[in-house]
């Protein structure tokens, strides 16, 4: 498969993205790694340059950033809109390394830090974190880690948890875990369903056009190392995290109960996780966590159903609208 990103443009300069005209790339260079040299993707739409007010989107696992929509709504709002592909994942893909390989989820902090300081560089004084899923599960050990970043964090599905049976996740997952800390790079098929990656390509079953090079419906595989970067964050959001900025969580109402062979139930329920497992983990997130489900919702909820995705925007704009002061917002 060929994974390499298109032509970025000069570092610190941006250059017109595959998205089109209405939004531009700017590709941030960061140290190696152990794979070698490392870089993030910050992406921007460009209306709305005068606004204080911003938001920075974070994409999930096995994605990358591509919902026009979701921009043009934030935009509509009155916030600027900003989204990071994270390193070896979509844009910022390069061509040495594995996808999503990592081996603590903090290697994705400089990211977060780097696509900040540019949106406060370009006159942002308030910013907002919108995340899916593993960027949800990101974002919030972010947001935990650096008090005061973030004005308020919108989680869609956050990754809280691995949609798995109990006795799979006490009596494997240590032990895989384990091998994670000696043997980062043994690889792990990642055995997900293709229904949901067929519910939303047009090529499929879906209404979305996207890059399958980047989101692919048979999934990239893992291995042990980021297995293990991900159970310790699943641990720490366990243990109760102390964001104390406000958050919204939204999950969908139902997770789909029979996973093959493909069926209508992917365009009314999470395809990915369990809807319990976030219901009852978000509350641990912090002192000001706001809950709420989505009749009909997708995974990603706002790739569902036209009038699903309405009433995700509804309760998310009407929220924000109640925990920030519009005063914020003046130039």
């Amino acid at each position: 498969m060929n994974t390499t990103p298109p032509d970025h443009g000069l570092p610190g300069l941006y250059s017109t993205d595959v998205l089109g005209p209405d939004f531009e790339q700017r590709y941030i260079e960061q140290p190696a790694d152990y794979e070698g040299p490392v870089c993030c993707t910050l992406v921007r739409y460009r209306p709305g340059a005068e606004m204080r007010r911003a938001v920075l989107y974070v994409h999930g696992f096995n994605d990358y950033f591509f919902q026009r929509e979701l921009a043009a709504a934030w935009q509509a709002q009155g916030y600027r809109f900003y989204a990071l592909d994270l390193r070896k994942y979509g844009r910022s893909l390069l061509p040495h390394q594995r996808p999503n390989n990592v081996r603590d989820l903090r290697e994705y902090f400089p990211d977060l830090n780097a696509a900040l300081a540019i949106i406060r560089e370009e006159g942002a004084t308030q910013i907002v974190l919108n995340a899916h899923s593993t960027g949800g599960l990101i974002g919030a050990l972010h947001a935990d880690a650096h008090p005061g970043t973030w004005a308020a964090l919108v989680l869609n599905s956050p990754f809280l948890e691995m949609n798995q049976p109990l006795w799979l996740r006490r009596g494997v997952l240590p032990l895989v875990t384990r091998l994670g800390r000696w043997w980062p790079n043994l690889v792990i098929p990642a055995n997900l369903p293709l229904g949901y990656g067929e519910s939303l390509h047009r090529q499929y079953h879906g209404e979305w056009d996207y890059e399958l090079r980047w989101k692919p419906v048979q999934v990239f595989p893992i291995n042990a190392g980021w297995l293990r970067a991900i159970r310790a964050g699943h641990r720490r959001v366990a243990r109760g995290l102390a964001i104390a900025t406000p958050v919204l969580v939204l999950h969908s109402a139902h997770t789909v109960r029979h996973y093959h062979p493909f069926s209508n139930e992917y365009f009314t329920a999470d395809g990915v996780l369990n809807v319990t497992h976030i219901r009852e983990l978000a509350p641990r997130l912090g002192p000001q966590v706001t809950v709420q489900p989505i009749e009909g919702g997708l995974h990603d909820l706002v790739l569902s159903r036209p009038a699903v995705r309405a009433e995700v925007y509804q309760h998310l704009f009407a929220w924000l609208a109640e925990v920030l002061p519009a005063s914020t917002n003046a130039v």
